[in-house]
């Protein structure tokens, strides 16, 4: 077994060559503090936090490994830290998720990280982000979503998308809110299944500014942090937000999202890696770490 090191730029990119493999790693990050450290007694407002420093993958109800291409890994995370490498081949669309659940849910299958009973309204959910150097195709379709699992079916209530590509005329290096209601406007639930496209409400997208994806920023390590507030009994006053780097990127504001439906709130959050607009001829990886839930806002310090 061989491996061997190349920098370069000053030495802040070294590559890792190993069977015939490369892996960039940058050597100029400094090592920081896991940020989930006593994180139950310091953050009350915190639902869930993962650094990936401790293995608890276990805890999310559903975890897609993608046979050994979506996993922890050392080195991979922020300041050189343990994190999450998914990877892409061509031809396959799948590089893996990690879906969490929270609150009163509709099934003991979708097993929650706190004590299940509570109906959130309002949720805020941040994570870091990192594309590989020399990654090509943009944003790679989807990234996250909160939604509100309301049947043993996986019914959905509510959807609060963000991701990149697929929309008419969208950016590919940009990510998109695109809010969904699995109600009628009065609040009677439609949807009968997960990704009921047929039945779902589409309430208007919005595109941040930032471009994300585009090769000026490959490699960069960015804060990504989303706000999903529903909205009063049958009223339209309802929120989803992100931020990248603390900085505003997109708002859609006066959102029904669910009428007076209130069986269940949001109740679960997804981390996931699913390509599917755009083709690709070469193994692509990109990385996640610092995985945060609250019913407040997080930040990026």
């Amino acid at each position: 077994m061989t491996m061997r090191l190349r920098c370069g730029l000053a030495a802040a990119l070294c590559v890792f060559a190993w069977l015939g493999q490369e892996r960039w790693y940058s050597v100029a990050e400094e090592p920081s503090a896991p940020i989930c450290a006593d994180w139950q007694s310091r953050h009350a407002e915190w639902l869930w936090c993962d650094d990936f420093e401790i293995d608890r993958l276990s805890s999310y109800f559903e975890y897609d490994q993608r046979h050994g291409r979506f996993v922890r890994e050392a080195g991979v995370g922020v300041g050189n830290s343990i994190g999450m490498r998914a990877e892409y081949l061509p031809g396959d669309p799948h590089a893996g998720s990690l879906h969490l659940a929270f609150g009163k849910t509709p099934s003991a299958y979708m097993k929650p990280v706190d004590a299940g009973t509570a109906r959130y309204h309002d949720i805020y959910w941040r994570f870091d982000l990192r594309l590989q150097p020399g990654w090509t195709g943009g944003g790679a379709d989807k990234l996250t979503r909160a939604t509100i699992l309301s049947s043993d079916r996986f019914a959905q209530a509510a959807i609060g998308h963000l991701w990149s590509g697929g929309l008419p005329g969208s950016d590919p290096d940009r990510l998109y809110l695109d809010p969904a209601s699995g109600t009628d406007e009065l609040g009677t639930l439609r949807t009968t299944t997960y990704n009921d496209f047929p039945r779902l409400r589409w309430i208007g997208a919005a595109s941040g500014h930032t471009p994300l994806f585009h090769a000026t920023n490959v490699g960069k390590w960015f804060c990504i942090e989303v706000h999903m507030k529903l909205n009063h009994r049958e009223a339209a006053d309802g929120l989803f937000e992100y931020w990248i780097d603390d900085q505003p990127e997109a708002q859609r504001t006066g959102l029904n999202w669910i009428g007076a439906y209130d069986d269940y709130g949001i109740n679960a959050v997804y981390l996931e890696q699913y390509w599917t607009s755009v083709p690709f001829d070469q193994i692509q990886q990109r990385y996640l770490d610092n995985f945060v839930v609250s019913t407040s806002r997080i930040g990026c310090a």
